[in-house]
């Protein structure tokens, strides 16, 4: 079941409880001669990781601290969160050698200098940030995508349907794509 509010605490969980005990015999419990048993268990919703501004941009939710936007965007972009205690630029990783970084700063070249150097030649570093102070491609082990925007681009929001976008190769690649199995003809 879903459930949003107070009243699950004070009215679901209570009833759920009482049906297990074999103490409630409403809804369907009489008439299948329900004895109890079971169990349940529940989960909180995160808030949402986007929301408007007052002008209507979107932001990063102000409930969201360090550890939750990390975790949030981790799981966004398709990486493991897994922090490290030894490196501050390290939140999760794609593989041994590719890595992720989140922040809601905005990052200096001089910034970008010293985290590059230290994640070196033989490993990637995807860093989301607020802001970035100079052309994507001047450190080859790097690159940058602003926050929200990174995550806009994974995601459909404001839809009162239930679609969602499968676009997730790179910016450019879609146009390369061609498929055998379905003709010009067919997507008419």
């Amino acid at each position: 079941m879903v459930e949003l509010g107070e009243h699950c605490h004070t009215h679901i969980v209570p009833r759920l409880k009482k049906v297990i005990d074999g103490e409630d015999q409403g809804g369907i419990s009489k008439a299948v001669n329900w004895q109890g048993g079971g169990g349940f268990r529940y989960f909180r919703l995160a808030p949402s990781l986007l929301k408007k501004d007052t002008w209507g941009n979107w932001v990063i939710n102000p409930e969201y601290n360090a550890e939750m936007l990390s975790e949030a965007m981790c799981k966004h972009m398709g990486f493991q969160y897994a922090p490290s205690q030894s490196h501050f630029w390290l939140h999760g990783h794609s593989s041994e050698n590719d890595f992720i970084y989140v922040t809601t700063g905005s990052l200096s070249h001089d910034q970008l200098k010293v985290i590059s150097d230290d994640v070196g030649n033989n490993r990637t570093l995807l860093i989301c940030c607020k802001a970035f102070m100079l052309e994507t491609d001047t450190f080859s082990n790097l690159t940058l995508k602003k926050i929200p925007q990174a995550i806009l681009n994974k995601c459909e929001w404001d839809h009162d349907d239930y679609s969602f976008s499968l676009n997730v190769l790179p910016d450019g690649a879609n146009n390369h794509l061609t498929s055998p199995l379905i003709s010009d003809e067919d997507t008419e």
